[in-house]
């Protein structure tokens, strides 16, 4: 009998065992743990800041180049055109989609909706020649310009469109903050590199002409860039970017006539806000 009792005993001792262990491997894992496999989109907007660049410009009556041309962005500010389908790409704005080959690592395709004008009323330095030079209201002494609107206006306001896909790696520092439940806020550190095409629509008037503008192929583009992810019960994120990089236009349509070109290169940095979704498909 007492033998009964302790096999009895240790049976029972087995098979609380085995349960404790089975609600042990059934715990659900958070959401947020892993990364691989899900697929993501964000929509945001953007401040723009470029290097001064040289200008050359060609075609069959001119040739010249206008020296450390200075410009800025166009920004619109907190505005409905960023959620309003009919208006969405009057601001400055970024669009991206990605997915997660692994917990770290993403691959994504995206458009840099940034807008570039030239200062307008500044004197610069010019070598070259152009039709009816002196009468813009350009004209200065010492191999200068004045640009006037009527001798010169040049922007990528309809877009200096940066198409690019960028590599980009994710790591998760909830812990820093001792945030207890990732699946309600957890916060990532992101960097990564990208390359891509420039299609700019670019608003170029020139010598008191009709403007052109016309959506072409005009260069590439590379960067880099870091940021932080804020997500929000598992799915909802604010994503911040600080990203910077070199854009090379070698071929910029200036008129109707597809002769006149202008070329530049620059350095840029964007910062950027958005907003969006992660989802596992």
């Amino acid at each position: 009998m007492k033998n009964q009792s302790l096999l009895i005993v240790f049976f029972f001792s087995v098979f609380f065992q085995q349960l404790s262990a089975q609600d042990t491997l059934v715990k659900p894992e958070k959401y947020t743990a892993h990364n691989k496999g899900k697929f993501y989109v964000f929509w945001g907007g953007n401040r723009g800041y470029f290097t001064d660049s040289d200008i050359h410009f060609t075609g069959d009556d001119h040739d010249f180049t206008i020296y450390d041309v200075a410009s800025h962005d166009k920004p619109k500010g907190w505005h409905v055109d960023y959620i309003s389908p009919g208006r969405m790409t009057i601001p400055q704005t970024n669009f991206r989609m990605g997915y997660f080959i692994n917990d770290h690592y993403n691959i994504s395709i995206g458009v840099d909706h940034m807008k570039y004008v030239m200062y307008q009323d500044r004197a610069v330095d010019i070598n070259g020649s152009y039709p009816n030079e002196g009468s813009y209201g350009e004209a200065l002494p010492n191999n200068q310009v004045f640009l006037t609107e009527e001798f010169l206006t040049f922007e990528h306001t309809d877009g200096l469109n940066y198409i690019n896909s960028e590599f980009s790696r994710v790591d998760d520092i909830s812990s820093w903050f001792k945030l207890p439940n990732t699946d309600k806020v957890q916060i990532s550190l992101t960097e990564g590199v990208g390359a891509g095409v420039l299609y700019p629509k670019s608003n170029v008037q020139m010598f008191g002409e009709d403007r052109h503008d016309e959506f072409h192929i005009a260069g590439f583009g590379l960067d880099v860039k870091a940021g932080l992810n804020f997500t929000f019960f598992k799915y909802f994120f604010i994503q911040t970017e600080l990203k910077g990089g070199y854009i090379n236009m070698n071929d910029i349509r200036t008129t109707s006539d597809s002769r006149d070109r202008a070329s530049q290169d620059f350095w840029f940095m964007e910062t950027v806000i958005a907003f969006g979704g992660i989802f596992r498909i």
